[in-house]
């Protein structure tokens, strides 16, 4: 049978008491001369030297040099001694017999017999015996007993467990502390919402921080990551270390990211490795993510398979992610499947990319859905790519939509370009908000476009004249795609700019929309030169939109060569204007091009 209270943790369970009208622990002096002294009061006959005497033999493990005196201060009517009789009978393995001694005890009045007697009952399975002498304990106020009937009652899902398990917890039992921060954690959202509860989180930190004071391990894990998430990453990593050095592997992994992120790699790499060794799988896959980096496969893969072993599923996953870096096609796909068919949703949507680039549409298709359904948000982005595809829009548009309200700011643009095409602006002009304040340049510039449609006219303003005008909610989302590098942007900005007659600003982005490659770009820089006085550098700059297709810088080109002299370039740049057109500039450069033919024929 199973031994309730062994000399190390006698004191924990509160089965052994100290005598002197005490019931809960207490300190006994183990000196010598403490104990000559009790061993002389008790031979004169002293009840209380003999039960301390017995309680000091027993909690050194001296069994049979304290049974007797034990005994003999229970008949003399000790309680304490009664109790801690049945602490030694139950160490001998009578647990019945300890358990008469413990009823002795409890009905005399011992809190701690009627904890140590509702525990045997509970083993016992006799749990209506075990409630009642657990209940006698808590309402005398032993922390014990009002733990153990705590976790009785929750085990029944009694409602009342959780009174029970303040009580203990206010009393100074740790464990009854973290357990009350965990229900109360329970009530609380995924990233610590509390819903109509707004008292739980502060509480839920409250016991935290107690149970973590008396030492406990896992409270000070908790109590790190509220502190974290809240951003007091001092206090997070003083208590991330605390539990950490009690042996608590998720603390010491947490404190690993905490110094990666601080830039310590060094000592986050310690703290990952004795976490790894440990067993904690998110720890060796963090040991194979910095040798990864540092440029060591082996040594990652090590990392990465000790991580599965530890029943980690980013292993695996992190495993094919290395193979298909270093081109090992086989392999990555056998590691994404491996995670894959283990529930890894992000594996199962790199499969699926895998499969796809190889040309097989039909295997990818059935990952990218289970990943999807599984809560992947790129898989379902990927799936509206796929049917998008096949021309399938309506089926592509619902899974935009699935991922675009998940957050996903490519998904969320789809959407919105779809709904542009449906005509539905207000649909359209939501979701390119979502996609834009997600950092799209697309989304950005496209938003920009629909507000651009309601403005009113502007007035006009000459080139150089100062204008002092705010600028409109447009051409800030036209800035910010430009700012992210979006050309058509950079162009439309040159130009909302000119329209306010500010030549400089609008000659920084044609200019950085030219040499980013945008012929309108160049066509525009080399007007707003030109009518600066800069003609040979506008016609510079109207070559190079000329060279990638822009037909009125040809034509711009055919009448800079044309004033010049230069009959037969100018000759040469009317065909290619007329070659690129559009239409009335192909028909204004064929009469130039003739007129020019004439004079040089004449």
């Amino acid at each position: 049978m199973d031994v309730m209270g062994d000399k190390a943790t006698l004191f924990e369970t509160g089965r052994f008491v100290q005598p002197s009208g005490r019931d809960g622990v207490g300190e006994v002096a183990d000196d010598a001369a403490e104990e000559v002294r009790q061993r002389l009061a008790a031979e004169a006959g002293d009840v209380e030297a003999m039960s301390v005497l017995g309680a000091l033999l027993l909690r050194r493990g001296d069994l049979d040099g304290a049974e007797p005196h034990l005994r003999a201060a229970t008949a003399a009517g000790d309680r304490a001694a009664a109790n801690n009789l049945g602490v030694l009978l139950h160490q001998r393995g009578y647990a019945d017999d300890a358990a008469g001694w413990w009823r002795i005890a409890a009905v005399a009045g011992s809190a701690a017999a009627a904890h140590a007697l509702g525990r045997h009952h509970r083993e016992r399975g006799d749990e209506p015996a075990a409630e009642y002498w657990l209940r006698q304990s808590a309402e005398q106020g032993h922390a014990l007993g009002a733990y153990a009937l705590a976790d009785l009652l929750e085990h029944r899902q009694d409602a009342g467990a959780e009174q029970w398990m303040r009580i203990a917890a206010e009393r100074g039992h740790r464990e009854a502390a973290y357990r009350l921060a965990r229900a109360l954690d329970r009530r609380l959202g995924p990233e610590g919402d509390v819903g109509d509860d707004h008292g739980a989180g502060a509480q839920a930190e409250q016991w935290y921080r107690q149970a973590a004071a008396r030492g406990h391990r896992r409270a000070a894990l908790h109590l790190g990551a509220i502190l974290e998430r809240r951003g007091a990453l001092k206090e997070a990593g003083r208590w991330y270390l605390t539990s950490a050095k009690d042996g608590e592997a998720r603390a010491a992994c947490a404190l690993g990211f905490l110094l990666r992120d601080a830039g310590d790699t060094e000592s986050a790499a310690v703290w990952w490795l004795r976490a790894a060794q440990d067993g904690d799988g998110n720890a060796a896959n963090a040991l194979g993510a910095l040798h990864a980096e540092r440029g060591e496969p082996q040594t990652a893969e090590r990392w990465y398979r000790a991580a599965m072993d530890a029943g980690d599923d980013n292993g695996a996953y992190n495993l094919g992610l290395l193979c298909a870096e270093q081109g090992r096609t086989a392999q990555a796909e056998q590691w994404y499947r491996r995670a894959a068919y283990a529930g890894h949703r992000e594996a199962a949507n790199a499969l699926a990319i895998l499969l796809l680039q190889g040309g097989d549409t039909a295997g990818a298709e059935p990952w990218f859905s289970k990943a999807a359904e599984a809560g992947s948000v790129d898989a379902a982005f990927n799936l509206g790519i796929l049917f998008a595809g096949r021309g399938e829009e309506a089926v592509a548009l619902r899974w935009y939509e699935r991922a675009a309200a998940a957050g996903h700011t490519e998904a969320a643009l789809q959407v919105g370009i779809a709904r542009l095409r449906d005509g539905d602006e207000a649909g359209a002009e939501r979701h390119l908000r979502c996609a834009a304040g997600g950092g799209s340049a697309e989304a950005a510039y496209r938003l920009a476009t629909v507000l651009d449609a309601r403005r009113p006219p502007a007035p006009e303003h000459s080139l150089g004249e100062p204008v002092h005008e705010e600028k409109s909610e447009c051409e800030e989302w036209y800035e910010r795609a430009a700012s992210q590098g979006h050309r058509r942007a950079q162009v439309r900005v040159g130009m909302l700019a000119a329209a306010r007659g500010d030549v400089v600003e609008a000659a920084r982005w044609y200019r950085e929309a030219a040499e980013a490659g945008s012929r309108n770009g160049a066509f525009n820089l080399g007007l707003l030169l030109a009518r600066e006085g800069s003609e040979p550098e506008a016609a510079v700059w109207w070559a190079r939109a000329a060279d990638a297709g822009h037909g009125r810088a040809a034509l711009r080109l055919a009448l800079v060569y044309a004033r010049r002299g230069e009959l037969a370039e100018g000759q040469r740049w009317a065909d290619r204007a007329v070659a690129l057109g559009p239409a009335e500039v192909s028909e204004r450069a064929a009469r130039l091009r003739d007129a020019l033919r004439e004079e040089l024929s004449a």
